[in-house]
């Protein structure tokens, strides 16, 4: 989950990247691999900035901003192999996420992963490369289980220890493309659904993380550090998840483009849950080319996700939306009301992509307001609240029965005994909410789950989308990132991610600029299984626009 802004909270609710890749052909490093580090004492993870001054030097990276086709470019040609690649992103995260600027986005890594390289290297040289993802590696949030070494604990204490039986779906579908799932990436913790007052990219676990533009800012959440890796370029790239903004608004805060997928086109089973209502994984990636390959990889129907029926037959290879002109005769409105008005700089940007896609071609039908949007976010929490209960407490029986947790009431309990680990900063007060909740039989959660569809979908997405002949919607995907206060909470003052979400629509972020050096998105909301038309506008954008920057790991602004 993303934040929630003071108002909801009120209310309830350029190098030649080829000339690096063959400059750093011949270079084989070895690392050691395994738990980048669980906090005994969370404190010196809550400081990401000490020890940091003006002069931290990154040093240079030969792999920094490559994509997916310049790394099967430098494979195919022999002049890297998978392993190499995989040995160069782990060098990588020892040098910049636990020393060096400090990031800590990466969990964990896998100690598996040079010897899957290794295996992927000889695959390919007996039978050719499986697709576009052979050999690539690949970094998922910590709550995407793995069936290997590697812990799933959503970030907190209470489930270290707990190892998966079996891939999560997502899972699964990377290593059949062939992809090496090179470690775990930090999030807030369990999501972000434990505390109203939380700070995004916290977790007991693995600390706070660090904003890699300017350190002393948030990466917002909750896949925290999947946007703050792969903006880093700690892997080619990432999976998310969102329950309402946590795939979308990372990316946005980490200069990323960012897709949150329709609900049902990508399994969640073996995920850590928030909600079946809303919950799904997507792509984080620097370029909306290797998001497209990415999401092609996790989608397919999953007999243990029954949402994922209705996504049958609604996939195609997305690499076919990939054209320059594809903004030209688009219908694109513009929703103005709640989603403008927050922050002059988003404003300012976005206003600045509206004139650009009307330059490409595009039809702009500006205001195109989503009806209804801000009325149901209090029957968003209620139904969220319930379906936590009940989804995380099947998860714990029947993906982690060997965890020291069972239920949401015992990890409420952990917490408590470990409160100086797991709450120094905030407490637990959406668990507590959540845990005083009845059955999903109840009248209220029914009625909140109706209130939500109906205004969210027939009364709202649906209503602009048919009545204006709209082919998408934008708007910012939220202000600049923040400056991390874990005393106080997030300083989060909107987003356009909640109709996407509540519907379970489509949605894609794609970088818009900057202000002061700080990243802001651009949102694109579709309609059901409408990704491929939202890839098709995102690249379009993107193409004409090109405002992905690589990182400053500035300690602070300067202003």
């Amino acid at each position: 989950m993303k934040p929630r802004s003071r108002e909801a909270e009120h209310q309830g609710i350029e190098v030649d990247r080829r000339e690096l890749l063959r400059g750093g052909a011949a270079a084989a490093v070895t690392v050691a691999v395994g738990v980048i580090g669980v906090a005994a004492d969370p404190q010196p993870a809550l400081q990401p900035q000490e020890g940091r001054s003006a002069d931290t030097v990154v040093p240079p990276f030969e792999l920094d901003e490559a994509t997916i086709a310049d790394l099967q470019a430098a494979m195919t040609s022999g002049q890297r192999t998978a392993r190499s690649i995989v040995e160069a992103y782990l060098t990588r995260i020892e040098a910049i996420d636990r020393t060096g600027p400090t990031l800590r986005s990466v969990i964990e890594v896998n100690p598996d992963a040079v010897a899957i390289a290794e295996e992927l290297d000889a695959e390919r040289r007996a039978r050719g490369a499986r697709g576009p993802l052979h050999g690539i590696p690949v970094l998922i949030k910590d709550n995407i289980a793995t069936g290997d070494r590697m812990e799933t604990t959503a970030g907190s204490l209470a489930m270290v220890g707990a190892k998966a039986a079996r891939d999560a779906h997502v899972a699964a579908r990377l290593r059949e493309a062939g992809a090496v799932i090179l470690g775990k990436t930090n999030l807030s913790e369990w999501a972000n659904f434990r505390s109203s007052h939380s700070s995004s990219g916290w977790s007991g676990r693995g600390g706070q993380c660090a904003n890699p533009y300017v350190l002393d800012r948030n990466p917002c959440g909750s896949s925290s550090g999947t946007g703050a890796a792969i903006s880093a370029s700690l892997a080619t790239v990432g999976v998310g998840t969102e329950t309402d903004g946590s795939i979308v608004c990372p990316s946005h805060a980490c200069g990323l483009v960012g897709i949150k997928p329709t609900v049902g086109l990508v399994s969640r089973s073996g995920i850590i849950p928030i909600s079946h209502t809303q919950d799904t994984a997507g792509p984080m990636a620097r370029t909306v080319t290797d998001a497209a390959l990415l999401l092609w990889a996790l989608v397919g129907s999953d007999p243990d996700d029954e949402a994922t029926l209705k996504g049958r037959g609604q996939a195609s290879d997305y690499a076919g939306f990939l054209t320059a002109g594809g903004l030209k005769g688009a219908r694109i409105g513009v929703a103005r009301k709640l989603f403008f008005g927050y922050s002059d700089a988003a404003d300012r940007l976005v206003e600045e992509a509206i004139a650009l896609i009307k330059g490409a071609g595009a039809i702009v039908v500006d205001p195109a307001d989503i009806p209804h949007a801000g009325e149901y976010d209090a029957a968003e929490l209620e139904v969220l609240l319930y379906e936590f209960k009940a989804d995380l407490n099947a998860y714990l029986q029947t993906r982690a029965p060997n965890a020291s947790v069972h239920n949401l009431k015992e990890i409420i309990e952990f917490n408590e005994r470990n409160r100086d680990r797991e709450m120094p900063f905030f407490g637990q007060d959406m668990f507590e909410r959540a845990q005083a909740k009845g059955p999903l039989s109840e009248k209220v959660y029914r009625a909140a789950l109706e209130k939500c569809g109906t205004l969210s979908r027939r009364k709202g997405l649906d209503v602009v989308f048919s009545g204006r002949g709209l082919d998408a919607i934008v708007a910012p995907t939220g202000g600049p990132p923040w400056t991390t206060d874990v005393v106080n909470g997030d300083h989060f003052l909107g987003a356009a991610s909640t109709p996407a979400a509540v519907s379970g629509y489509p949605s894609i972020t794609v970088p818009a600029g900057h202000t002061h050096g700080l990243p802001v998105g651009l949102t694109f909301i579709g309609k059901p299984w409408g990704e491929g038309p939202l890839i098709r506008l995102a690249y379009a954008f993107e193409h004409a626009s090109s405002h992905r920057r690589p990182p400053t790991f500035l300690p602070t602004l300067s202003l």
